[in-house]
């Protein structure tokens, strides 16, 4: 199946099923009840979680997409949540860390792939620190291994999402 931009897969209306007569438009809108998407950016966040010794924690992901490669600990916002309610959450599903402090480090857009669709997302990057730094349980469907590793590693190379390499880069330089 080839990916498709999120916008192209919209044939029909959502609303009132009426066929869509231009595909691919954005924003999205109904000539014929008046429904408009805009196709925004959905949120994620991504935790730089580092250790007492400076490290960087990186996870192996479990699924797709980018199934067998590194990222950081994160995951999409859900409705009615802020994003540090999101950070909080995602690192604690995945890892079962909790995080103690956090402090912005930046965002980067992303084009999230999955299932024959392109998503544009939104990733906002925290650093942060846990309070249980060496208790980690990952969630096994979501993840497969974890390391803590020092600022020059080869991993970084490995990584899922190109917006995850940018926020460790940036990181890199402002830890140097």
């Amino acid at each position: 199946m080839a990916e498709v931009a999120i916008e192209y897969a919209h044939h029909f209306c959502p609303n009132c099923g009426t066929p869509n007569a231009y595909l691919g438009s954005v924003p999205f809108r109904c000539k014929q009840c008046g429904f408009a998407n805009f196709f925004g950016p959905c949120g994620a966040v991504g935790a730089l979680v580092t250790n007492d010794q400076g490290q960087l924690l990186l996870v192996r992901r479990a699924r797709n997409p980018e199934k067998g490669k590194w990222g950081l600990p994160g995951g999409f916002v859900d409705r009615c949540e802020t994003v540090e309610q999101a950070l909080a959450r995602e690192v604690f599903e995945e890892t079962q860390l909790t995080v103690s402090h956090h402090d912005f480090l930046m965002s980067h857009p992303n084009d999230y792939r999955y299932g024959g669709i392109v998503v544009s997302v939104i990733d906002l990057f925290f650093v942060c620190q846990v309070s249980n730094e060496n208790e980690i349980a990952l969630q096994e469907t979501e993840l497969t291994e974890y390391r803590y590793v020092e600022n020059d590693s080869e991993l970084f190379d490995q990584m899922a999402f190109p917006s995850n390499r940018i926020a460790i880069d940036y990181w890199r330089k402002s830890t140097s």
